[in-house]
């Protein structure tokens, strides 16, 4: 079967995407994630990304990084350069991605992945949002936000564990105030601290919180830890 490099950014739909592939039969050789300087990158999550190095240890796999100064186009070349590393090193003849509905990410990964002769994989894509927070709970999935950036959210969303009351309140916000209700516009970002194909949780040691406006604040991850057995 297949080898693919899961482009992993630590957040809920990143993760969920490359179990999905891993289920369907698919080999997941690696994991890819690019480091961006800007907070405001148009491709890339920033919050709490380092983290995705404890999430690569409890998975077992590999992890492929690349740094970049986030200017919008540019950070393209450090992606592709990311996913060649990924294809010299490991061999992945592919890429899984967590889009749901972003036709700007999208469509940017698979003009790079054409130029690379590489297949790209997107489980998620078109699935009501709804729906998916709710499987990942289903499934076990442990995630907290880190970052919120709209209307009707505030701090008190960020570090804790997202329930299913929460997505229930994030649908009526939805209706409310137009905002995604995965995230993907940019509303909010998160981090998954256990997952099904995780061998240990990742436990948040110590964090504080950034405050900007009332509906826009970042959770600072400053040390975390996998959990002992």
């Amino acid at each position: 079967m297949e080898k693919l490099g899961a482009l992993v950014s630590s957040g809920k739909d990143s993760l969920y995407a490359m179990q999905l592939m891993k289920e369907r039969g698919f080999e997941i050789a690696c994991l890819i994630t690019v480091f961006s300087l800007n907070k405001d990158s148009f491709m890339f999550h920033t919050p709490a990304t380092e983290l995705v190095k404890l999430q690569a240890e409890s998975l077992g796999l590999p992890l492929v990084t690349q740094e970049t100064e986030g200017k919008k186009e540019e950070e393209l070349a450090d992606l592709k350069k990311a996913i060649k590393k990924a294809k010299g090193k490991y061999g992945v003849t592919g890429v899984v991605t967590g889009a749901l509905h972003s036709e700007y990410q999208s469509e940017r990964i698979k003009r790079i992945c054409r130029e690379l002769k590489m297949n790209v994989y997107s489980p998620l894509w078109h699935m009501n949002q709804e729906k998916e927070l709710n499987e990942l709970l289903d499934r076990g999935y442990e995630f907290v936000f880190t970052r919120i950036a709209a209307e009707g959210l505030d701090k008190t969303w960020l570090g804790r564990a997202i329930t299913k009351k929460d997505v229930k309140k994030l649908a009526e916000l939805s209706k409310k105030f137009g905002l995604n209700v995965a995230g993907e516009g940019g509303e909010f970002e998160s981090l998954v601290l256990n997952m099904p194909l995780f061998s240990k949780k990742i436990k948040l040691v110590k964090t504080g919180i950034i405050s900007e406006t009332e509906n826009s604040a970042t959770l600072v991850v400053k040390s975390a830890k996998l959990a002992a057995d």
